[in-house]
Order: structure tokens, then sequence, then C-alpha cells
């Protein structure tokens, strides 16, 4: 059993003993301390109000109903949207006027896993400091609930799926004509979870009248293994390889990544969704981009061929977002499939990645697979050390960093090593006990042999 308390929020296995797990008293406990830590601030003055939403995950309703009842018992009105994105939910917290949210999803986590994200009145997640406010209340247990003619109220709302795609079809940069003209076959895997129900429907209202719908049944009964990565994508990549399709989408069960297939049924790859949508942008609205430090060195490259700069941040949704306003970046996001686009809003959203790719892919007249063509080549290999107990991390990221001295080293998050042809990045990752090494070059086997290099490395020093 696992619990992880973190930047990304509390995030835990179902099941075993409260604080081994995300048990009910975990639950309860964290629910109660982000309601104490929301009502000091000045939103809570004015509107005790929070809202909740959740993924499809067989726990959803289970957690839901805690999360809900200790809200009210904490005197907050809540707000219960339902089966909802996490993006959806962002956008809830803003429509409502609310003081905070909570989107009870695990992401790309097996479904034995589910998790509290934590937003603040602006519908995005709560930085480092907010969220070592809400651990250290809750490991005083330092809140108290109200009385009977206190308590809060309930109220369902089951509007915002479609409210959200009313938005994503205001961007200005997102043109259903151009789509619906295209005429595109449009094939769809949401994991069966909420993905299969608001993407099919953003599709539908672009004017896509042909969608293949895989795994779209929310129920929580992951078809796959829920990260869209290669691997885990077989069954989409063999349909698109029938050539039935003009492109394949494919999202987490929280709907805020996008992974993207190709027509052959290749993937367009994850980091290069982002790369795509920010060349759009970056055409009709020129203006600086954000990634974090394990994305693609392709978004630098894309950006500054539009004579515009680009900037990286720690890892996190919350990080890049904030490097997103200090910058005044038009787009930005993570190499995961996460696009943010601030004439939307804040936070990672597979809808509008869906909504400008498509428009992109509707003007430019390409194939998929042409599209990809044109964009600077990279590849990303993506390894892990599973953490065990003895294991010192800082210890080891000192020594890596020592070891590189001669190369250009950043350390704001973990350790990324920069060399002339590709760099590696290795961090503690926030929502698993592993270290995270990501390693890029211009092909697959020298961005492996990069990460052999490093993991060669972390063994000899684990040794001593």
């Amino acid at each position: 059993m696992s619990l992880i308390k973190s930047i990304s929020g509390i995030r835990g296995t179902i099941g075993g003993a409260p604080g081994e797990g995300l048990s009910p008293l975990d639950v309860v406990k964290f629910t109660a301390a982000y309601a104490t830590f929301i009502s000091r601030t000045p939103e809570a003055k004015e509107n005790r109000l929070i809202v909740v939403g959740r993924d499809a995950r067989l726990s959803g309703e289970m957690v839901s109903g805690l999360v809900v009842s200790t809200l009210c018992a904490m005197g907050f009105d809540v707000v219960n949207i339902g089966l909802a994105s996490t993006p959806t939910t962002e956008i809830a917290v803003t429509g409502e006027k609310a003081a905070g949210g909570i989107i009870l999803t695990a992401s790309h986590n097996p479904k034995q896993w589910n998790a509290l994200k934590l937003l603040n009145s602006r519908g995005e997640f709560l930085n480092d400091a907010e969220g070592k406010e809400v651990l250290a209340i809750a490991e005083k247990e330092a809140f108290d609930f109200v009385s009977v003619d206190n308590l809060g109220h309930v109220m369902a709302n089951d509007t915002y799926n479609r409210r959200h795609i009313e938005q994503v079809l205001a961007l200005d940069l997102v043109d259903r004509d151009a789509i619906a003209a295209a005429n595109f076959t449009v094939a769809v895997d949401a994991v069966n979870s909420v993905g299969g129900v608001v993407i099919p429907q953003l599709l539908r209202a672009l004017g896509v009248k042909n969608v293949i719908e895989l795994n779209c049944e929310a129920t929580g009964k992951f078809a796959h293994t829920p990260e869209p990565i290669p691997e885990n994508l077989t069954q989409i990549s063999g349909l698109m390889k029938q050539g039935v399709a003009d492109v394949g989408f494919v999202v987490d069960p929280d709907v805020d990544r996008l992974a993207i297939v190709m027509e052959n049924g290749e993937m367009f790859v994850e980091e290069y969704t982002l790369v795509a949508v920010a060349d759009y942008v970056l055409s009709h609205t020129p203006g600086s981009t954000v990634s974090n430090l394990s994305s693609s060195r392709a978004l630098r490259d894309v950006t500054e061929a539009h004579g515009c700069s680009y900037a990286a941040s720690a890892v996190g949704e919350v990080n890049v977002t904030t490097l997103m306003k200090k910058t005044g970046a038009v787009i930005g996001g993570e190499g995961n499939g996460g696009v943010i686009y601030p004439a939307a809003h804040y936070g990672r959203d597979a809808l509008v990645g869906v909504a400008l790719f498509l428009t992109l892919l509707a003007k430019s007249g390409k194939k998929v697979s042409e599209l990809k063509a044109g964009y600077p080549a990279y590849s990303i290999a993506k390894n892990r050390i599973d953490l065990t107990p003895e294991i010192d991390v800082d210890a080891i990221l000192a020594a890596i960093k020592k070891n590189y001295a001669g190369e250009k080293v950043t350390d704001i998050d973990g350790v990324k090593i920069d060399f002339a042809d590709g760099w590696v990045h290795l961090r503690k990752s926030n929502t698993e006990p592993i270290i995270r090494i990501y390693s890029e070059a211009r092909t697959m086997e020298e961005a492996n042999a990069l990460a052999d290099r490093i993991k060669a490395l972390v063994a000899e020093i684990t040794r001593g």
C-alpha cells in the first residue's frame, strides 16, 4: 500500500491501514485539513463554497461521498459536478466563484489508486508552500468541525461538461467550420473513464461526424494500463493501421493529457502534442512558451523558429503555470501531452488540445504523419529506478551533479544535465516511489544509451 503527499495532491492506493494507503480516515483527515486552509483565504470569507468533481474510478463514488460529507461537516457548501475531467472541474471553480475545488482522480495511475487534487479559487493547483500548509494542518489534525446549525449543503450540477465544450468552441483559434469541412474520421480511446463522455461530445460539437469510440464507457474498469504511452496503446494503434481513421486521440482517466496516434498507427508521441499545438498558436499569436525540464527540446526549437523565447520550469503543472504567468507565455504545458492555453484557462486540458490540433490538421491539408515529419526530430526515453527505504535520493543526485560538474547542470528540480547532443534529467517522482530518468537525443538508441550511463552510475553510487 502507498500514500504519497506532494505538490500533486494526496495520492494513494485504496485499502489497508490508515496512513499506509488512501483509507477513509486519510480522506477525511486531508479533506478537513484542506477545508481549514481554504477557510483562511479571503475568498472563503465571501463564498464558503467548494467544487468537487471526480473521474470514473471504481473508488470514486466512495471517496466522493467522504469528501463531500467532510466539507459539509467543516461548514462549506459543496457543488458536486459528478463525473468530470480535471480541466472541467477547474473551470467549474471559477464558474461558481468558489473558494476552491477538489478533483478526485489519480490521473494516469492504475485503478487501485485515487487522489485528492487541491485547487485554489482560480481553479489552479495549490503551490508548494500552500500544499505544505495543508499537510502540516493534517499532521497536527488542527481542524474543528462545525455545529449542527452550521453544516454545509450539497448542490448537484451536471452542466459543466457542456459549458466546458462551449468554452472550447468559443476560442478564437478553434475553427469549427474548417474541422467540419475536412470530414475527418476520428478514433478515441478514453480508457473507460470520463473522457469517454466528454471527448466524443466535443468532437461532434466540432463538426466531426465520424467518431470511432474505444473504451468510452465510464465504468472505471480501465481497459488497459491508463497512462497514454505507446506500450499501452496497442488497441488503437492496431485499429489505425487498418486505415479507418485520419487521427486517433487518447486521454488519461482525468483528461488532462492528450496523446495522438497517426493515421498509419504510429505514435505522434506525447511530447509532440504540445509542440504541434504551440506551432499553430505561435503562427497566429507570437509570444513566449514554457514547458518543464523533462520536456522535449522540440518546443524550444519550434518557438525559436517563430522568433520567440522559450523557458523551462520545474516539473509540475503549478510550476509551469507560475513561469507562464511570469513570462507572459501564450502557450505552454508538459511533455506528457499536457497543453496549457491561457486563452482558455491555466490548466492542462485535453479538450483544448483536441480542438486546436484538429484545427491545425484541417487548415494544413496534411496527414498527421506529414505534420510530424515537419517538426524537429528528437526521441525521449523514459526510465525509472524503484526506490527502497534505504536509498538516499538526495545523496545520489548530489553525486551525479558532482560527476557532471563540467557540463551544463540545472538543479531546480532534481538534476538535469544538458549535453550538446542531448540531455538527461533525474528527479524523484511526486506521484510514485521512484526516481524518473528522462533522456533525449536524436534517436531512441542514443537516448537509451544516455539513460543506461546514468543508471550504471546510480548503481555504482548505491553500492558505495
